[in-house]
């Protein structure tokens, strides 16, 4: 299967050593080499690259570790193709328009009757079950809230304004689950929220900050070295990235809402659920 990679950061924040290792899995130290993206929210813009090619030999995937992006919220995604063909029409991570801002979508799994879900604003460009799922979910967001959410300074007050949407999307995911596997990493430039079918891990980085070796490059940075004691930056992958680390595992059917590095809603699946993973 694919596997993804996502940062959330309260300071604008490069992930180079994070995606170096990460990198290496597509084609090098994993099967991974039908292609991939990563994506940057950034001082209110976005930007992302994207290469139907293995990263581990992507020239494109060299200037992005080379090339220290800040970026508050960061989606990646490796892909081993198993629905549609290998194209760059096919390789996450996938974006549309809602509520005036840029949404970023990335799924690693596979599901079943995924044609049968009803397409309305939303139409895929590629033929993966991945976009064809990302098109009727954000459709259904949007034909449930028709206007965003609104935001206040003060973070505690956020699970409040925006239970309704973080429900919904909780909801959503777990119908998707029912249909095989569907982890989730999906941003909208103020939110990340990952979800878990299967396999996705955490770690929160914050002061007082020491050292990281990558389990899949020879590769150690000493982040005292390049951060501040307010720093806080957590970091999200299919596997862990480190082996000198202790990363969280997700439950199957957990939703995490990430906002500047801190999690600030957790939804879980019904004890009684049927959904499958």
């Amino acid at each position: 299967m694919c596997e993804l990679l996502g940062m959330s950061a309260n300071v604008p924040t490069d992930i180079c050593f994070s995606f170096t290792g990460f990198l290496h899995r597509g084609g090098g130290t994993g099967p991974h080499r039908d292609g991939w993206g990563i994506a940057f929210y950034e001082a209110g813009g976005y930007r992302d690259f994207r290469d139907p090619h293995p990263s581990v030999r992507s020239p494109i995937a060299r200037l992005i570790t080379d090339y220290p992006i800040k970026s508050h919220i960061v989606i990646s995604h490796i892909r081993q193709a198993n629905v549609g063909e290998v194209r760059l029409a096919n390789t996450h991570p996938f974006t549309r328009e809602m509520w005036g801002r840029t949404w970023c979508y990335a799924h690693n799994g596979q599901l079943a009757e995924w044609q049968a879900l009803p397409l309305s604003f939303y139409r895929p460009v590629g033929d993966t079950d991945s976009e064809h799922a990302f098109c009727w979910l954000l459709a259904t967001l949007r034909e449930r809230f028709p206007e965003a959410p609104g935001l206040t300074a003060c973070d505690t007050t956020l699970s409040e304004r925006h239970s309704a949407l973080w429900q919904l999307l909780h909801q959503l995911c777990e119908t998707l689950r029912a249909k095989g596997v569907f982890n989730l990493l999906l941003a909208d430039g103020e939110f990340l929220y990952t979800f878990c079918s299967t396999k996705l891990a955490h770690i929160t980085r914050r002061a007082p900050f020491g050292s990281a070796e990558l389990s899949d490059a020879e590769l150690t940075v000493n982040f005292d070295e390049h951060t501040t004691r307010h720093d806080i930056v957590s970091v999200i992958a299919t596997e862990p990235l480190t082996c000198n680390e202790a990363w969280v595992r997700m439950e199957p059917g957990e939703l995490l809402v990430w906002r500047h590095g801190r999690i600030v809603a957790r939804l879980v699946a019904e004890p009684s659920s049927s959904a499958s993973s």
